[in-house]
């Protein structure tokens, strides 16, 4: 079952990379945050920030919303944001 949800994970993740639509700014930090939960191996990853820099204080606060989630959480929401905004995830 593991695998079957991983290979799944990784199908979305190839729609959501390869995918032409254009979303709202919101929707492109959900994407990212829960990705980056997903599949960061040590915990929880932030960005490096420079002072002053407002795309990466957007990319840690929506880091930040996700930090709670377990990774299996983390990509069970990832596919559903895909099938949501871009397609249903063919098995």
């Amino acid at each position: 079952m593991m695998a079957q949800e991983n290979s799944k994970f990784l199908k979305a993740y190839n729609m959501a990379s390869s995918t032409h639509k254009q979303f709202p700014p919101d929707v492109l930090l959900h994407f990212y945050a829960l990705y980056k939960r997903a599949t960061e191996k040590n915990g929880f990853y932030i960005p490096p920030t420079d002072q002053g820099d407002l795309r990466n204080a957007f990319k840690i606060n929506a880091l930040v919303q996700v930090k709670d989630l377990s990774k299996k959480e983390a990509q069970k929401r990832y596919i559903n944001l895909v099938e949501e905004h871009i397609g249903e995830i063919k098995d």
